[in-house]
């Protein structure tokens, strides 16, 4: 039995239990649920004693229409809607090591540069740490001001006295209230501190910035209230091996929230990539069986990937599914749909997909994309080298319609490609070089995939 002065608190959803459960009945996830002291009396916050609002009709309330300060990176300030909101709180995660930490400093960096006050809060490094690498970075403004500390009531202090335009917290999950026992990152602290930082933070008009720690699978740690309580959130995506970087958002109250912003890691830093597309296809092979073309879209940019397949014979038993870049499962389905309606029989083959350069596409009109790449392989056959493709595939095997197809074209034919395979309600009666497709069969007819035994298929 948990004594008086102690509770049970899920760390995923944040529910509250008597007694130890091996599974949290809020959430169902197991093993989640930690020991926690439940917070002294009168522990909580108080804040300024709250005045009762009068409601009024939604005709007369006036709009707060939110100010923006430029951090001077072009790709940050596009995946935060035109910059950062001043007032607003944006929470920042990512793998350890990805650049979390160099990318806000830069940004800061560009808000001293143009005469704002910056704070930079760091619970993980020492002051001399953060200053040094500030200092590889080029960020020496007199107005970016360091702060290591831990405790948030020291840094509320902080920032009365510095009273900054935008603020860093690295990381939040390190930031303890010390009028609550459990330790820094539970989620009674991590509730706490994102609270207090974002009543202050929309009091004093200033630009919040939180670093958060992500789990194995890469989602945000601590419980959803962490992202609810926030009003952007964006995950930091790169893999290792790769100098690029994805700035990608998932929510944001105060722009769109598919968007996403390119960098790539050099020396200096994190620099901003103003032609992604000529970042992901640089090294594309010529002429070469499974390489694919797709225009993606991401919020108001269209850019092009390359999509890579290989299939092998199994060396017995079902086939391996493996993917990089996309949804494993969304691949599982258009290897079924390429059996059953185009006769490729894929069943006993080993199929590996993946998205050049290390990027993450998750729309579906890569769909199109990946099938004409696995049929590619399969079949040894190369897709021409200036064609480029997009389109959903059903499980009909039917190639539906996607957002913004002009804008995809018209970045293709910015990177040099003459001709496309796109779903059929988006060709071009007047331009022979756009194939419109109705169904699967159909575009590999297109590509010059299509064999004997595809033919044998039905629609």
């Amino acid at each position: 039995m948990a004594k008086s002065s102690s509770q049970y608190v899920c760390q995923s959803c944040g529910a509250t239990f008597a007694r130890w459960v091996g599974r949290c009945m809020s959430c169902n996830a197991w093993n989640t649920i930690v020991e926690e002291a439940k917070p002294k009396s009168g522990a909580a916050h108080k804040g300024p004693a709250s005045r009762a609002s009068a409601a009024l009709p939604v005709s007369e309330v006036p709009v707060d229409h939110a100010a923006r300060i430029k951090t001077g990176i072009g790709e940050l300030d596009r995946v935060l809607g035109g910059g950062a909101v001043l007032g607003g709180v944006t929470l920042l995660g990512g793998d350890p090591g990805v650049g979390k930490s160099t990318l806000l400093m830069q940004a800061l960096s560009g808000l001293a540069e143009s005469g704002l006050r910056t704070l930079y809060v760091s619970g993980e490094e020492s002051a001399a740490q953060t200053a040094a690498r500030a200092r590889r970075l080029g960020a020496t403004s007199p107005e970016l001001l360091v702060l290591a500390e831990n405790d948030l009531d020291a840094i509320m202090d902080a920032i009365t006295t510095v009273r900054p335009a935008a603020i860093v917290i690295d990381s939040v999950q390190t930031v303890r209230v010390p009028d609550l026992e459990s330790a820094a990152g539970s989620v009674s602290q991590l509730r706490e501190v994102a609270t207090r930082i974002t009543e202050r933070a929309k009091r004093d008009k200033l630009a919040a910035f939180l670093v958060g720690h992500v789990t194995k699978d890469g989602s945000l740690a601590g419980p959803k209230v962490l992202e609810h309580l926030v009003d952007t959130v964006l995950s930091f995506e790169g893999e290792r091996g790769h100098a690029f970087r994805a700035v990608r958002v998932s929510k944001n109250r105060f722009g769109s929230a598919t968007e996403v912003g390119v960098f790539e890691m050099d020396g200096s830093g994190m620099r901003e990539v103003k032609s992604p597309s000529a970042l992901f296809l640089a090294e594309r092979p010529k002429d070469a069986p499974g390489s694919a073309v797709c225009a993606t879209s991401e919020g108001q940019r269209s850019m092009l990937v390359e999509v890579q397949a290989l299939v092998s014979v199994s060396g017995g038993g079902p086939g391996r599914r493996v993917s990089n870049g996309v949804d494993s499962q969304r691949l599982s389905m258009l290897l079924a749909v390429l059996e059953k309606k185009c006769n490729l029989h894929l069943s006993s083959c080993d199929v590996f997909v993946n998205v050049a350069g290390g990027v993450r596409v998750e729309e579906t009109a890569v769909d199109l994309a990946i099938a004409l790449a696995v049929a590619s392989s399969f079949t040894d056959r190369a897709i021409p080298s200036d064609v480029v493709t997009f389109g959903e595939i059903g499980l009909a095997g039917e190639v539906r319609s996607v957002p913004r197809a002009a804008a995809r074209l018209a970045e293709a034919r910015a990177m040099g490609f003459t001709r496309a395979i796109v779903p059929e309600s988006h060709a071009d009666a007047a331009n022979s070089a756009v194939v419109g497709v109705r169904n699967l069969r159909d575009a590999l007819i297109a590509a010059k995939l299509e064999t004997l035994s595809s033919r044998a298929g039905t629609r």
